[in-house]
């Protein structure tokens, strides 16, 4: 070694992301790159964390957030949702899930484009990007506490190419959309994500999608999934996602899996089974899940597919229609073919407000309730709602069954991904409290998960997954990107009434070398860089 390391993280014990045993090793860190050492060869560093009784991993990788427009505004009021994810562990963030990323979009597209992405996003004005290098240049380096990688969304792309018509793509617009993609992947884009039940993506059908992910598979690249449907077509929803990927090539990543919704609890005595069987048959198949039974996304994804055929603003001008209000209550009362239907599911009474600028009030409360309150039934109110936002409205779902998520998250075939919708109000507790929830309630407590494999769902899988090379395992050469726990004490706080409570356990992380967090508290540093997957 040429001369002492910058830091050193001294007596702990090293659990390397392998899903190996742990075993006593000192960690130096020196630009940037990790060395392991015996305890106690290294004794002197610039920096010293003192790891004695605790746990020393890698940095956890995130592999579902909505993240990608955190670090894109200097808004000093998002510096509490930026911080959430490093505070228990994070160092990389995997965005543009469900279909949805800043890019990329023909130059033209963009204006329309970027109403769509205000409304899911959550934070304001959000400037689409036309490609991987825009999208990274507008994350800006002074906010980034953690490290960002992109998916490319179907739902962008097909938007930024031919809008937001519920029809096929013609010809030339789904060779545009291949172009589109293929570039960006060049670029770094770690892969390809739908969201089948978010319109524009909704509009797809089977072959639009296998032509796309015929391309990740050139690059080798994974087809990540929000399914058709999760709830009670759960099962044909797979079949899809399968045949998609046994066509392209691609592997699929199956996002946030899970059985939601009365008809369709206790079908992961089924999917899972089914997964496993194509894995064996072949099919690169994976999952990942988040640890609670309550999901979140726009309150506009509850109403029929055919209310956003046009966009935001066409979304906004029927809603004040009586007629069309009366169709939205046949449809969800009904149901409308090949729609999930959430609330028909459940109901409205398992729906509350997580975000709504203007009504801060009705966060925290059931549509049900909220609309007893004025005197109105829920659609009438949920229409009104989404006019007095302009769109911008984030529900918490709460649909499925304890047994279902424990099922998902022992699979060898999941990983771990918070699915974190980071929005001012009251959001998922999910965004900061996923990590330290399944090392501290299901690892310790439950004992449904061992440390070594818990952390092994969080680093080691997801970076061979999506291809973050040097990531996800602590081994001489690696980037230093770490974690240290007291396993003994690892526990989410967050809560539904307190989405932002920081976990209890988590000492200290470092991102690219450099110590974020000390004793439990952030520091200055904001080291995050974006990832180009190549």
């Amino acid at each position: 070694m040429g001369g002492s390391p910058g830091l050193l993280l001294r007596g702990g014990t090293v659990v390397d992301g392998t899903g190996a045993p742990g075993r006593a090793a000192d960690v130096a860190v020196t630009d940037g790159r990790i060395t392991l050492h015996p305890p106690g060869r290294c004794r002197d560093a610039a920096e010293v964390i003192d790891a004695g009784g605790q746990i020393v991993t890698p940095g956890f990788i995130d592999v579902h957030t909505h993240s990608d427009a955190l670090a894109t505004t200097p808004d000093d009021a998002l510096e509490e949702l930026r911080l959430a994810p490093l505070l228990q562990g994070v160092t990389t963030e995997i965005s543009g899930n469900c279909g949805t990323s800043l890019f990329p979009a023909l130059p033209e597209r963009l204006p329309e484009l970027a109403d769509q992405l205000r409304v899911v996003f959550g934070l304001g004005p959000v400037r689409p990007a036309a490609g991987f290098g825009a999208f990274a240049a507008a994350q800006l380096p002074a906010l980034r506490r953690t490290h960002i990688a992109s998916l490319v969304g179907h739902g962008t792309l097909r938007a930024g190419v031919m809008g937001f018509a519920a029809r096929p793509p013609r010809p030339a617009e789904l060779r545009t959309m291949c172009a589109l993609l293929d570039q960006a992947l060049t670029e770094g884009a770690a892969g390809f994500s739908t969201g089948l039940i978010y319109p524009p993506g909704a509009y797809a059908d089977t072959g639009e999608i296998v032509a796309l992910a015929r391309v990740a598979a050139r690059h080798n690249k994974p087809y990540v999934t929000h399914l058709r449907d999760e709830m009670s077509q759960v099962e044909t929803a797979i079949e899809e996602a399968l045949e998609i990927a046994a066509r392209s090539g691609a592997p699929l990543q199956i996002s946030h899996h899970k059985t939601a919704g009365r008809h369709a609890w206790g079908a992961t005595l089924r999917t899972l089974p089914r997964l496993e069987r194509a894995r064996a048959e072949g099919v690169d198949v994976l999952c990942d899940v988040y640890p609670y039974t309550a999901g979140s996304t726009v309150l506009h994804a509850m109403l029929p597919p055919w209310t956003n055929d046009g966009g935001v603003a066409a979304l906004l001008a029927g809603l004040d229609r009586s007629e069309v209000r009366d169709r939205i209550r046949r449809d969800i009362a009904g149901g409308v073919p090949g729609w999930e239907n959430t609330v028909g599911n459940g109901g409205w009474d398992l729906i509350t407000v997580a975000a709504a600028r203007t009504r801060p009030g009705a966060e925290g409360r059931s549509i049900a309730e909220l609309a007893a309150g004025a005197g109105t039934d829920p659609v009438e109110y949920v229409c009104d709602l989404l006019l007095a936002e302009q769109g911008e409205v984030t529900i918490i779902s709460h649909s499925m069954r304890e047994d279902d998520v424990r099922r998902v998250l022992t699979s060898p075939l999941s990983m771990i991904g918070s699915d974190g919708v980071p929005k001012p109000g009251r959001p998922h507790p999910r965004w900061a409290g996923t990590f330290a929830r399944v090392l501290g309630h299901y690892g310790r407590e439950e004992r449904l998960l061992s440390l070594e494999s818990a952390v092994h769902k969080m680093t080691g899988m997801p970076a061979r997954r999506f291809g973050l090379t040097g990531r996800g395992t602590v081994r001489d050469g690696a980037r230093a990107d770490l974690v240290v726990l007291d396993p003994a004490t690892v526990l989410d706080a967050a809560t539904f009434d307190r989405p932002l409570l920081p976990p209890e356990g988590v000492t200290a992380v470092i991102v690219a070398g450099r110590t974020a967090v000390r004793d439990g508290r952030p520091t200055p540093v904001r080291a995050g860089e974006v990832v180009r997957v190549r």
